[in-house]
């Protein structure tokens, strides 16, 4: 990967080195596993940086091409497909999800607690398309112990394995359907496993497989080769390894790798919409510079400015915010995918107006700042309960590098 001189694109490479001089000084703590952080303004990457170690065990040096479990960096991938299908006019963003999957609408809500049991009511609104791409739609993830809903959650997930690699992604959504939602649909923001179903819809609507479609459509017209919910045998030496950096004084391998949706060596019948993809760098920057360019990389067009835009602006009420989700809660409201920054004064750090991105659970994330014609993008494989701080500081330190603003 070429890497230009920061000086290019009004940014000092001096300052720059601070990302690296960073991520150095976590490695030499034992904070962090290896990393790859890229940093890439008006076109030019000026920063691609391999840090530590992508086997701890074997002394294996992290490469350039390693592949990262990006988990819900997932997520942006497949609300794009469900535009995509808007833009061909097969879906409105406002129809019930219950048109196209209808054990959906016969979820009951959460309405109180009567008597140490919880009481469940009817949707009023229906769940529409809308409320899974914004998070509204009142599904969860389970983590919450103290909410029936979460309890519930986390209990059929014990009992049915969510996720499990030979469960077919219908039998999953039907898990799900059994289940309760923590609010009526449109009435607050929750992270859940709403992409997940939302991942089903684009399977139903498009009437081909989940990973079919998003090879076809997005994979292969933008040279995403090594992206997919799986990596084969030929790919594997490439796959970086997953560690827990909580409680031990170094990066503790995670034994069985799996971390919550298996291993993903092992082809799947349950491809995780809001989860379940294996990246590598260069991939998800084609990913992120077709997004930051309007929907268009190297002459493929995959969805119209205007879909971005849709895409990136906020929808969540300000009364739902700050998002209860991550290190990006501060300023930001969530578009349809992604979250989107509204107030850089509330902001964790440096940011834009209409900045915008997410992370994944294993401490990958970018950044795509339109006003400033700038991607920042991290690859880890790092499960920790903590939020690790390089998501906060990485881009901090890319930011403070620019000297030449496009506001200014």
């Amino acid at each position: 990967m070429k890497v230009y001189p920061a000086e290019d694109v009004g940014m000092s490479g001096e300052r720059l080195g601070r990302v690296s001089d960073y991520l150095e000084r976590e490695v030499a703590e034992n904070k962090l596993p290896g990393m790859i952080a890229l940093a890439q303004r008006r076109g030019k990457v000026v920063h691609h940086s391999l840090h530590s170690l992508m086997d701890i065990e074997a002394g294996r040096p992290m490469e350039a091409d390693a592949l990262f479990r990006i988990y819900s960096m997932t997520k942006p991938v497949v609300s794009l497909a469900l535009m995509m299908l808007h833009d061909e006019g097969r879906l409105q963003l406002h129809d019930p999800v219950a048109k196209y999957i209808p054990s959906i609408g016969k979820m009951k809500v959460f309405s109180h607690v009567t008597d140490r049991a919880p009481q469940f009511v009817g949707q009023d609104p229906p769940m529409t398309i809308f409320h899974l791409l914004t998070h509204m739609s009142g599904l969860t993830y389970g983590a919450d112990p103290w909410h029936p809903v979460d309890q519930l959650f986390v209990k059929a997930a014990e009992e049915n394995g969510f996720f499990r690699r030979d469960m077919p992604l219908d039998e999953l959504i039907a898990h799900f359907a059994d289940l309760p939602l923590k609010f009526q649909p449109g009435s607050g923001w929750n992270y859940g496993v709403s992409t997940d179903v939302l991942g089903y819809l684009v399977q139903v609507i498009a009437d081909m497989p989940l990973a079919d479609f998003l090879k076809r459509k997005i994979f292969a017209p933008l040279g995403m080769v090594d992206t997919d919910f799986y990596v084969p045998q030929e790919k594997v030496h490439r796959l970086a390894r997953i560690y827990n950096t909580d409680a031990a004084p170094a990066p503790q391998l995670i034994a069985d790798e799996d971390a919550a949706l298996g291993d993903v060596r092992v082809p799947t019948l349950c491809p995780s919409g809001g989860g379940g993809l294996v990246s590598s760098t260069s991939d998800y920057l084609r990913f992120a510079t077709m997004l930051i360019n309007g929907g268009e990389l190297n002459g493929a067009r995959i969805v119209s400015p205007m879909t971005i835009k849709r895409m990136a602006t906020n929808a969540v009420p300000r009364a739902y915010l700050p998002l209860k989700a991550g290190v990006e809660r501060y300023g930001y409201g969530f578009g349809l995918g992604f979250r989107v920054m509204l107030d850089v004064g509330q902001a964790n750090g440096y940011s834009s107006p209409g900045e915008y991105g997410w992370a994944g659970a294993a401490a990958t994330y970018f950044v795509i700042d339109p006003r400033e014609e700038l991607i920042v993008l991290l690859m880890t494989q790092n499960w920790s309960a903590q939020q690790p701080a390089p998501r906060s500081i990485v881009p901090n330190l890319v930011y403070q590098a620019i000297d030449d603003l496009n506001d200014a």
